[in-house]
């Protein structure tokens, strides 16, 4: 709720639902996760959140707003994960299919890989991003991981020691990382209103390639958000 360039993010609406709760519709279709979870924070503004996973059914754990490696940590301990699958509330167009894919190539490579996305190189459009990683290796992150990207962003200190970890990347048919369908700003809720208007009412169930032929019909709305650049790591 107090993210920096759109506060209140993932609590605006389209169509009468939250992006929230359009994100979380599509994730309860994912058939490879045993459970959904939010992991949220203490801070007393994200009480909207707990408010919406309780409404749904979902359970919700709360940790530290800054150390949101512990906090996945402290989540996972929690509900007794030995695989962790990961994607950030930002994205409310996710396609379950994409998440079922990533975590079937970590399932069937394991244990020759301990991380395995889809954005090592990219090629899925942004707002597609799944990680999948161990337990094990989610534990060394948080024991050891000591920069402050490390402990802001989860996994860095997994991917960025391809010396010690085994990492799979999972790529798309052709190079579609050009488009954003994440929410970061006002522009980027533009362009997610306009796609969730045009698809989810006459298919609730739409699939990454529904909304890649609403771009195609629509190329002028890739010019929405197109200038929007991605909050990089800085060590």
């Amino acid at each position: 709720m107090t993210s920096t360039r759109l506060p209140g993010k993932v609590l605006k609406t389209v169509l009468g639902k939250s992006l929230l709760e359009h994100q979380i519709e599509r994730l309860k279709r994912v058939h490879l996760a045993d459970e959904l979870v939010i992991a949220t924070t203490v801070n007393p503004e994200d009480e909207p959140i707990v408010a919406l996973g309780d409404s749904l059914m979902v359970p919700v754990c709360r940790g530290s707003e800054d150390d949101v490696l512990a906090r996945y940590y402290e989540t996972a301990v929690t509900h007794g994960a030995d695989v962790i699958v990961r994607v950030t509330s930002d994205c409310p167009l996710i396609d379950p299919a994409v998440i079922d894919q990533v975590i079937n190539y970590f399932l069937t490579s394991h244990p020759a890989f301990d991380y395995v996305s889809n954005r090592i190189v990219p090629s899925y459009p942004r707002g597609m991003d799944t990680e999948v990683f161990s337990f094990k290796s989610l534990a060394a992150a948080f024991n050891e991981g000591m920069l402050l990207p490390d402990r802001e962003h989860v996994t860095p200190f997994i991917y960025r020691h391809p010396d010690r970890y085994a990492l799979g990347n999972l790529s798309y048919r052709d190079d579609q990382s050009r488009h954003r369908w994440t929410v970061d700003t006002a522009d980027d809720f533009e362009l997610i209103r306009r796609i969730i208007e045009a698809l989810y009412p006459d298919n609730p169930l739409y699939s990454l390639e529904d909304v890649l032929l609403l771009m195609d019909r629509h190329p002028d709305w890739f010019l929405i958000n197109a200038h929007v650049e991605q909050k990089k790591l800085e060590y």
